[in-house]
């Protein structure tokens, strides 16, 4: 069966718009914004705010609610303390002249911190021989203080900085290369290679 040109004709134009509204709708999806929102689409939800509003204006106003004062937590008494006492130099009296006496103290806290302290430790090993054998040359015997037990053996870190490094890397999730900048701030180059090795 042969279809007549004009519809033919129309069935192209048919489908040529069919396919140009797909690939809209395709440009559209994959660039065009991706939220549904309308201008006006915020009033259609709008319906409970806009019943508390009407209820508000009915009802009397509440009577304000006086705020508690914040109050500062202690600090625990297992922390070490100062005490800085602070004391005024003329105790006389401004209007009659007389000695002023104790009546009380006013106390704040404040907590400090006070940073880590790095300090080197230099085991010295004193060695010891035998004068008369020396003269005689017999032998020479050297005896030697041992080596102190270390951690890594001929390594530099003690038990302390292993335990800083450690807990700051798996606890604290502080990566070597952070830890590095830290230790400079001592004045300590301590490389990322020597704290993971």
């Amino acid at each position: 069966m042969v279809l007549s040109l004009p519809s033919q004709v129309k069935n192209l134009t048919a489908e040529k718009h069919y396919l140009i509204e797909q690939f809209r709708f395709a440009q559209q999806q994959r660039f065009g914004a991706s939220s549904e929102s309308h201008p006006a689409q915020g009033d259609l939800f709008n319906e409970a705010e806009a019943e508390l509003d009407v209820v508000e204006e009915e009802n009397e106003p509440a009577p304000a609610i006086a705020k508690k004062k914040p109050i500062r937590q202690k600090l625990s008494a297992d922390l070490p303390r100062e005490t800085i006492i602070h004391d005024i130099e003329d105790k006389t009296c401004v209007c009659c002249g007389h000695e002023l006496h104790h009546m009380g103290d006013e106390r704040s806290e404040k907590l400090e911190f006070i940073p880590a302290q790095v300090k080197v430790i230099e085991h010295v090993r004193l060695k010891y021989s035998c004068r008369t054998c020396e003269k005689t040359g017999t032998s020479t015997q050297i005896k030697i203080a041992s080596v102190p037990a270390s951690p890594i053996p001929k390594g530099m870190a003690t038990a302390t900085l292993l335990s800083q490094i450690i807990t700051s890397k798996y606890q604290y999730a502080l990566p070597l290369y952070r830890q590095e900048s830290l230790f400079k701030q001592y004045g300590i180059e301590l490389s990322r290679k020597t704290m993971a090795d």
